[in-house]
């Protein structure tokens, strides 16, 4: 494998004489290809391990045309290494739920009070993104199972948020008249556009290994202040308002699935075996059609209340 690939392999015996232990310096743009013949060549055995240990840098420095030969590559995380990091986003742990709990009262406040930098720090510290992309991912894979943990998050995140933002418009003793709240009582094509770009580079940034970037993908495609002005003004009883949030959350969670979906499959991320493969593709083609059907139905309620509501 070192051969075809033309890499750089060290191979040390283990002192217990029955394996070894081989080292192979790969670039990103090959890395994928490699984990699969590996997987392929050691599959049948119960003993092998590959570790992914990153490479921080080395000397001596490459040269110009090294260097600019690796900035043309499109560099995009392993399929373990990127299963690895989403699969943790899907989890349902008390980390989550606290975090969950703690940026949708950090959220309420903020939209009650008017008050900008609180919504984005709620926004930033809600983890309502992991498990939407873990869905994408998923569906990419052809993983039931990381599916309907990544679903089953998702549904215990946004319902979790949604009950405290209701109990907190319950016994809100003002009127619920913020320009923040009321600003998230209403969507147009143009909220649509942001969140179709907003899922996408969330996406592109995590595959290509840039996972800084979602800081800003959070606060333009967030998720928690439609779902706290949808519990606010359900518990205020204000529903036409509510309609809105609503109609604004569901389009950004349908719109983050869509376009995440999309990248992955641009990214080339799929499963290794042929069976596998197959599997994924019908899984990829049932995901965007649901996806598409469920947005023209937003976007026909959405023209229907702006007409007649």
């Amino acid at each position: 494998i070192a051969e075809q690939y033309e890499l750089d392999a060290w191979v040390i015996p283990a002192q217990d004489e029955q394996r070894c232990i081989t080292r192979l310096l790969v670039r990103l743009d090959k890395q994928q290809a490699v984990l699969d013949a590996l997987q392929g060549a050691l599959g049948q055995l119960d003993f092998f391990r590959i570790l992914l240990i990153p490479l921080d840098g080395a000397l001596p420095r490459p040269g110009k045309e090294e260097i600019e030969v690796d900035k043309r590559r499109a560099k995009t995380l392993s399929r373990e290494e990127l299963y690895q990091e989403i699969s943790n986003a899907s989890e349902i742990n008390n980390n989550f739920l606290f975090m969950v709990v703690l940026s949708t009262i950090v959220a309420a406040i903020g939209l009650l009070e008017n008050n900008v930098a609180v919504i984005i720090g709620a926004m930033v510290i809600a983890p309502l993104l992991g498990p939407n992309i873990a869905l994408s991912f998923a569906t990419a894979l052809g993983d039931r199972d990381l599916a309907w943990s990544a679903l089953r998050t998702n549904l215990a995140g946004l319902g979790l948020a949604l009950l405290i933002s209701l109990v907190i418009g319950f016994f809100w003793p003002y009127s619920l008249d913020t320009p923040e709240l009321i600003s998230r009582t209403d969507v147009g094509l143009g909220g649509i556009v942001l969140a179709l770009a907003s899922g996408a580079a969330a996406v592109l940034s995590l595959a290509s290994g840039y996972s800084m970037s979602l800081v800003g993908v959070m606060v333009a495609v967030a998720l928690l202040p439609p779902t706290a002005t949808l519990g606010l003004m359900l518990g205020a009883g204000q529903y036409q308002n509510a309609l809105g949030a609503g109609l604004l959350l569901a389009v950004n969670v349908v719109c983050v699935n869509l376009s995440g979906k999309l990248v992955f499959l641009l990214k080339g991320i799929k499963p290794r075996t042929w069976l596998e493969k197959r599997k994924a593709r019908q899984s990829m083609k049932t995901y965007v059609i649901f996806w598409l059907v469920v947005l023209a139905v937003l976007i026909i309620v959405m023209q229907v209340r702006t007409t007649y509501l």
